[in-house]
């Protein structure tokens, strides 16, 4: 699981979620009203210096009118899956 905004995969869903509001002809600044935010938290969504949750992923895609599970099947045909090798991480040790 990849836990960087600038992963491969992460990034492709940014650049999706772009297109997506270039596509309804939207400024930051518009989808930012919309959201009730500023252009500045969409900025950095999109350059991928805050990650977006799942809500918020959802709340993005309604604002643009395009249903979730639309923007998200537009990244996924999109999506190479299996190019990046699994992120192996320490195991904890517990002391008592």
């Amino acid at each position: 699981m990849a836990n960087s905004t600038f992963n491969a995969d992460y990034q492709l869903l940014l650049e999706v979620l772009r297109k997506h509001r270039d596509a309804v002809q939207l400024t930051q600044v518009e989808l930012a009203e919309r959201l009730g935010t500023t252009q500045g938290f969409i900025s950095k969504c999109e350059r991928g210096s805050r990650r977006i949750d799942v809500v918020e992923l959802v709340e993005i895609a309604e604002a643009l009118h395009v249903p979730p599970l639309q923007l998200i099947g537009d990244f996924l045909k999109q999506r190479k899956p299996g190019q990046h090798p699994k992120i192996r991480r320490k195991r904890r040790s517990f002391k008592r």
